[in-house]
């Protein structure tokens, strides 16, 4: 159990540095924070493979979006930083 432990955190901080990354890009190209249609389709996706892996789907739902609030939280504050749009 703590080596699942470990693996979720690494993984979890793995995915947070691919979405930094997002989160320079939308910056630089001025687009919003938030893909409210993208995450959509994620979440739907997660519930499918929830539910192939006998995982409860709107525990996997929770999850996916506890991460995607802060993922659209770091892009809000790489905008930030990256300075007025114009």
């Amino acid at each position: 159990i703590d080596n699942i432990d470990a693996a979720v955190v690494h993984m979890v901080a793995e995915r947070f540095k691919c979405t930094q990354q997002v989160g320079h890009l939308k910056a630089a190209h001025h687009l919003p924070p938030a893909d409210p249609s993208r995450e959509a389709q994620q979440i739907a996706r997660l519930r499918r493979l929830a539910e192939n892996a006998n995982l409860d789907p709107a525990f996997a739902e929770k999850l996916l979006n506890f991460i995607i609030a802060e993922v659209i939280r770091h892009h809000e504050r790489i905008a930030e930083d990256a300075g007025p749009r114009g």
